[in-house]
């Protein structure tokens, strides 16, 4: 391994979730009067941490967000919690062939509640602890900005120019590479069009991977 320390992203990285999310937001929005693709919605709010994703759907709609999106989204998230949401082809696998004394993180904007259940999901609980750290909940700007990186690789004790770190989303991708690691821009999920290795290259990322096999190459 060429670095001391791992850090994933988690939705669209290691589960797949962007898609299904995305898909529910933008029939949402599309049903109550602002059109919206799925392709709207993840090139505008992927990869955003609340306060971020609110203020970024209201500019898309011109206004205040009405509770009944909030009551939408709520019902989604129930539902999605109960059910579980599987993982990115090959991402089990990559996490439990590191070896075991590499230090690894989680960095998302979602939620730890939200991450611990779907990497129950998954079969990961336990993996990643006691470092699973959340935009929302751990530093007080998430992604764009790199303070969830810094404050991951100061809590493993490494470098963060010693880390690498894996991402999907072009929000995600910027607050990476700004943070000073190494970055992977990863196209495995479904969620990835054709022209999303582009977007993260355009955005300074060092590698992107179409699988988490090349990302095994990759950081070998």
């Amino acid at each position: 391994m060429k670095f001391r320390a791992l850090l994933f992203d988690f939705d669209g990285v290691l589960i797949e979730s962007e898609y299904a999310g995305n898909k529910q937001l933008a029939e949402w929005l599309t049903a109550n009067g602002y059109p919206t693709s799925v392709e709207d919605s993840m090139a505008n709010f992927m990869g955003l941490a609340a306060r971020d994703f609110h203020a970024a759907v209201e500019r898309w709609i011109g206004g205040p967000l009405p509770d009944a999106f909030h009551a939408a989204r709520a019902e989604e998230d129930a539902r999605v919690m109960e059910a579980g949401v599987d993982a990115v082809e090959g991402a089990v696998a990559f996490v439990r062939a590191l070896p075991a004394e590499l230090p690894k993180a989680i960095v998302s904007s979602s939620s730890s509640a939200w991450i611990r259940r779907h990497l129950e999901h998954i079969g990961l609980d336990g993996a990643f602890e006691p470092h699973i750290y959340s935009g929302r909940e751990h530093v007080t700007r998430g992604k764009p900005a790199p303070d969830l990186y810094l404050h991951a690789a100061e809590r493993l004790g490494v470098p963060i120019a010693d880390c690498a770190v894996i991402e999907d989303s072009p929000v995600g991708a910027k607050g990476a590479v700004a943070s000073g690691a190494y970055v992977v821009g990863l196209c495995a999920g479904m969620h990835c069009a054709a022209d999303h290795g582009d977007r993260l290259r355009e955005l300074g990322v060092h590698a992107v991977a179409a699988s988490w096999g090349e990302v095994a190459g990759l950081l070998a």
